[in-house]
């Protein structure tokens, strides 16, 4: 087989392939991709014909053309009914942590009081607003708070209470609405 300086070769007996760099009788030595310069029989080697597919190839890696081809995932996007998109929601994360710097010293009962105060707090300020909606997320827990909740908001006639939306929550949150009276007040 005719080699000439530059064709592109494979090793028969191994995994090696690079370019012939020089020719020495029956000795021919290639440059494997790695910069090595090896040196082998010509019956050692055979000449890779360099085909379209091989040459469109060598200025762009395969990589580079898959994550083209790739389709990007889109985002999943949650549809908001009309009536719900423009009511105006409060979020109340009532994890003891976002109240308080420290909870050092502090008894159940303390802790159980500042999150059921901070509540109570909200959903006054939500009444006099007249915001319609909030969301009371407390956590599964051992269930306190949400039974505590429940009897706090039990105590107001204008509202209604319900899990939250499941997705968005899982089984930690309490969804109130408010019922606007139509006096004025």
């Amino acid at each position: 087989m005719n080699f000439k300086i530059g064709d592109t070769v494979d090793v028969l007996d191994d995994v090696l392939s690079g370019v012939v760099t020089s020719i020495s009788g029956v000795i021919i030595t290639i440059e494997t991709k790695e910069g090595f310069e090896l040196d082998f029989k010509v019956s050692e080697l055979v000449k890779i014909k360099t085909s379209a597919f091989n040459k469109a190839f060598q200025s762009t890696s395969i990589s580079q053309v898959l994550s083209e081809k790739i389709e990007k995932k889109r985002k999943p996007t949650t549809k908001v009914k009309p009536k719900a998109r423009h009511e105006p929601m409060i979020e109340v994360d009532l994890h003891l942590h976002h109240l308080v710097d420290s909870e050092r010293g502090m008894t159940n009962y303390d802790k159980l009081n500042i999150q059921l105060d901070t509540a109570r707090h909200k959903l006054e300020f939500a009444i006099r607003k007249r915001i319609q909606k909030i969301v009371f997320i407390h956590g599964v827990g051992e269930g306190v708070l949400k039974m505590e909740l429940e009897t706090l908001l039990s105590r107001y006639d204008t509202i209604k209470f319900y899990e939250a939306d499941y997705k968005k929550y899982g089984f930690g949150a309490t969804e109130v609405y408010i019922m606007q009276s139509t006096k004025n007040n």
